[in-house]
């Protein structure tokens, strides 16, 4: 059972558990003991492990190759921290950095979503991003193909309604129920992708210890409730907001880069031998 089988063996478990995905309860061991899962086995019938081996491997090469690509054309490469941003980061851990509670209608319009049941869409036939509840690749669950009067509009922060999760939307999109709310700065100039990450972190964690699938937020909640912001004076320090957003972004791009850097070496190797 090496690390590549096991993710092959994961792959055909998960179109089990898949189907008791949502259902309370779950799955039970009964149920498991009667799944068959499919698996490639040799010219003697047996399991064919080394297939299961070269097979995701070949996939890890595909995808570390793509990673690789994508952070050269978008330019992420380049993780070396600013003076500023290592200074943001100090302050931020230092424990310097002021914080004051604001109500949240003083700085954000909010409207609903719109409501397009996923029965309604047809998966993967477009390129405008479907969103969900879900905390998974950023609340998207399709690309779609729909009518364009149900379009909202991007550049905002989303909150899953009935499960309380918090996003940034760059792009214009659809949104699967009307509970899930958008939110759009007043002061549109201020704006840019950081400040806008920044603002969703800081309205998950002053506003999710309020909120649960029984006491799902709504339009009218969210209008009395306050959110911690870094401030300065009495507005939200948006440079700072976003100076370290930005370092944070490196830091994580750092990992990714160095992982891609491993992965290759040790595919270069391999085809080197």
């Amino acid at each position: 059972m090496s690390e590549n089988v096991a993710y092959f063996m994961i792959t055909n478990i998960y179109k089990f558990v898949s189907q008791y995905n949502g259902q309370q309860g779950g799955y039970k061991l009964e149920d498991m003991k009667k799944f068959k899962i499919h698996l490639p086995v040799d010219q003697n019938n047996q399991i064919n492990f080394a297939f299961m081996e070269s097979f995701v491997a070949e996939l890890e090469v595909q995808r570390v190759a793509e990673l690789e690509a994508y952070l050269n054309a978008t330019g992420l490469t380049d993780y070396t921290l600013t003076e500023d941003e290592q200074k943001a980061l100090e302050r931020f851990e230092k424990g310097e950095v002021e914080f004051e509670e604001v109500n949240i209608i003083d700085y954000f319009t909010i409207k609903n979503s719109g409501n397009i049941l996923a029965k309604d869409i047809v998966e993967n036939s477009g390129n405008i991003p479907y969103l969900s509840a879900s905390k998974e690749n950023n609340a998207v669950s399709s690309y779609i193909l729909y009518n364009e009067k149900f379009i909202d509009k991007g550049n905002c922060v989303f909150i899953g309604g009935k499960t309380f999760v918090v996003s940034y939307q760059e792009k214009d999109f659809f949104s699967n129920d009307s509970h899930n709310l958008s939110l759009y700065l007043i002061e549109r100039e201020k704006q840019n992708r950081f400040t806008n990450l920044c603002f969703a972190t800081c309205i998950n964690k002053s506003l999710s210890p309020l909120y649960s699938w029984d006491n799902s937020i709504s339009k009218a909640k969210i209008k009395k409730d306050k959110i911690s912001l870094p401030t300065t004076a009495t507005h939200p320090d948006y440079a700072f907001m976003q100076t370290l957003i930005s370092a944070v972004q490196k830091l994580v791009i750092a990992d990714v880069v160095r992982y891609a850097d491993r992965k290759i070496a040790t595919t270069k190797s391999l085809l080197d031998v």
